[in-house]
């Protein structure tokens, strides 16, 4: 069975101008092809981006293109109780780094929003790495989250503020929790070309910006601490409401019976609008009175009776503050009056985590709508194809692609010159690894002696087993986390080649029509049927692909490849350099949809990150000039990167055999292997002389 993917070119207004492009390409016949782009993007060749562009699949997941509002209303039309997590912006750059971590691990239990708190002494506008701003644009970008920023009219002029929701929107950022924030000294000071009250700041949104944010305000269970009285209080988050508000997120409280008067007392003066209360899991006797006392808030006496004989054991508050937020949050949910739970999570996860587990709202394994994490950004919302050599670096793949107006949907296309923005900067907190440098130098290794200590380090990754240090090997530069589950299948097979200098970064099993609710391969709504080929990514000495040329003759066209080096000479049997779809699914009602794609010229923008990442990941863990810097210098320099696709998906796959026949070929008397393919010297030629630094450093 073949699939002809007629695709279309990308929209020339994607691209940047980055001048001419050639990409020349060497077939398996010997010949070039050569394609050029100019400035504006537009191939010479192919049909009319504006003639053949389609935008014709339907949403996979319609909540992607929901309002947070929309998504409430249905959750609450269905029954179906969500829940919600506060985070504030850590001080420090590795905070940064272990928050997005966070993000990632609690986002998996399927939160319905986050939000990020604003601290006006903390830069919250800038594009500082521990910004309010920036780390809830990471969070909805390349975290896929839906986020509520905050906002404050603390020390803020009007014209401040325009420009932050400008910039919020121009980020992706589409809710605001407007607030007035606590007065930096100890009395609040009226704000001359600002606003003094929640009220004014919603009302300025949306004189401002229409209709486009969605707006959440805050409410008192006990009444606003400087509020005259209760009702006074209720009537000003009412004046809120009336002004634009969307819904309500309360501050913490200790007491069921405590939200739920408040709730009822909003719903008899005419508040309609979603009331989410706000439950904080005590974690700590410190942490507790530090946030009653910023809260201004009285903790019951059944509570300090409990609290104040274990206060030095961390551990069994925790306990209790777990058990106690359980009960109260079963009594909020029982009521039937509470759609969904908004909780303060003090940047930790393991207190909230369980609370929610107990209470049966963490969802430990969600479907996914496509099997590439996706960006909360509303840009791209239709988007639903990329290529799969980004698919264990999203986050990059988001970060190049962010300038791009239009986004992929439906089909890939075949593009002469997609656009990807340069990645120079490997240290940017959402792309830096979460590991320290200690840690990465345990897993790698703290001294490479030869090629061989690299293969063990791949293969110690891909086994889980400890490496020669006594440390388990958790990620590589190419992949930031453990090995996935569904890689997991092919874990034998990986290991044999990975040990003999086959170093794979990507690799996927076949599929023939799996339900789209296995939990290892599925994705997508319910009720289809998902397919793969086969496929194989990995970097390999000259030698190595010398033999794996002459062997891949057998497998055509079964089989497609690409290779290439650093310098970017690469050989192919890509027919006409057309994406290959490799990745599908068939849902009831829908067209297919094919969400990844090898795409060849997407894999030369691919290659140029795939290489550096064993300078900028791994050598420069090492001293200039050190025999273990050279190592790796050595592979990035002369190693070949390699894909291959296995077009038979009904069939076992034939990759393994594949590289078998290479391995059979190079154990062979070196005349059969250069018989009919091209030599090892020559092809050792194009890198240079490898001869001193094998001398020096390998043999």
């Amino acid at each position: 069975l073949s699939f002809t993917w007629s695709g279309v070119n990308l929209p020339s207004h994607r691209y940047t101008d980055k001048g001419t492009m050639v990409n020349q390409v060497q077939r398996v016949d010997g010949s070039w092809q050569t394609s050029k782009s100019d400035s504006s993007g537009a191939s010479n060749s192919g049909e009319s981006s504006k003639e053949s562009s389609r935008c014709s699949t339907p949403l996979l997941d319609a909540d992607r293109s929901d309002r947070l509002r929309e998504k409430m209303r249905k959750r609450m039309e269905s029954g179906d109780p969500w829940f919600s997590l506060e985070f504030f912006p850590p001080r420090t750059a590795s905070g940064a780094v272990n928050l997005i971590s966070r993000f990632d691990r609690m986002g998996s239990g399927g939160p319905l929003f986050i939000d990020i708190t604003w601290h006006p002494a903390g830069d919250p506008g800038s594009n500082k790495e521990t910004s309010s701003m920036m780390i809830a644009s990471t969070a909805v970008n390349y975290c896929g989250l839906e986020s509520v920023l905050h906002l404050t009219c603390s020390n803020q002029s009007q014209e401040t503020i325009t420009g932050y929701l400008t910039k919020a929107k121009q980020l992706g950022l589409k809710n605001i929790m407007a607030l007035r924030g606590d007065p930096l000294g100890t009395d609040w000071e009226d704000e001359e070309e600002g606003f003094n009250y929640a009220t004014d700041l919603v009302k300025h949104i949306r004189s401002e910006f229409d209709d486009y944010f969605d707006i959440c305000v805050a409410g008192y269970p006990t009444g606003h601490p400087e509020a005259q009285s209760y009702a006074e209080d209720l009537q000003h988050l009412k004046e809120k409401v009336d002004a634009g508000a969307d819904f309500i997120i309360t501050q913490l409280f200790f007491r069921a019976d405590t939200f739920l008067k408040f709730l009822r007392d909003c719903r008899a003066i005419g508040i309609t609008v979603p009331i989410l209360p706000g439950v904080f899991p005590i974690q700590g006797y410190q942490s507790l009175r530090q946030l009653v006392k910023l809260s201004k808030l009285e903790v019951p006496e059944e509570i300090m009776e409990v609290i104040e004989p274990i206060k030095d054991n961390d551990a069994a508050i925790r306990s209790y503050g777990i058990h106690q937020a359980v009960e109260m949050c079963r009594v909020l949910l029982d009521s039937g009056a509470v759609p969904g739970l908004h909780f303060y999570t003090l940047n930790r996860e393991v207190a909230t985590t369980e609370v929610l587990r107990q209470l049966g709202l963490w969802i430990e394994d969600p479907r996914r709508p496509l099997p590439w994490a996706t960006s909360a950004n509303p840009k791209r919302k239709v988007e639903d194809v990329r290529p799969i050599f980004w698919a264990s670096r999203p986050k990059s793949y988001i970060y190049r692609t962010q300038d791009w107006d239009d986004f992929p949907n439906g089909r890939w296309g075949n593009s002469s010159s997609p656009a990807f923005g340069e990645l120079n900067d490997y240290y940017l907190f959402y792309l830096k690894s979460k590991s320290s440098k200690d840690a990465l130098l345990k897993m790698w290794g703290e001294e490479l002696t030869s090629e061989t200590s690299v293969f063990e380090v791949f293969t110690s990754y891909i086994t889980a087993q400890v490496n020669r240090g006594g440390h388990k090997v958790m990620c590589l530069p190419w992949n930031d986390d453990a090995l996935a589950t569904e890689t997991n299948l092919l874990k034998d097979e990986l290991e044999k080649v990975n040990r003999r200098g086959v170093l794979t970064i990507n690799s996927q099993p076949n599929i023939n029509g799996k339900p789209s609710s296995d939990p290892i391969a599925g994705w997508g709504p319910a009720g289809g049927y998902v397919f793969q080929k086969a496929y194989l990514e990995f970097f390999t000495s000259s030698e190595n692909v010398t033999a794996l040329l002459k062997v891949l003759k057998k497998y055509e066209p079964r089989v497609n490849y690409h290779i290439v080096n650093v310098q970017g000479h690469n050989m192919t049997n890509a027919q006409d350099m057309q994406p290959n779809a490799v990745t599908w699914g068939i849902f009831p009602g829908r067209e297919i949809v094919q969400p990844t794609v090898v795409d060849p010229v997407s894999f030369m923008y691919w290659k140029d990150e795939a290489f550096a990442l064993w300078i900028e990941q791994w050598a420069k863990l090492y001293e200039d000039e050190s025999p273990s810097r050279m190592i790796i210098k050595y592979i990035h320099d002369n190693y070949f990167l390699v894909n291959l696709v296995d077009n038979d998906f009904p069939l076992d796959s034939c990759l393994w055999q594949v590289l078998d026949d290479m391995f059979e070929l190079l154990d062979a008397p070196p005349e059969v292997v250069g018989d009919g393919a091209l030599a090892p010297v020559a092809l050792a030629s194009k890198l240079g002389n490898e001869t001193t630094f094998r001398r020096r450093f390998i043999n």
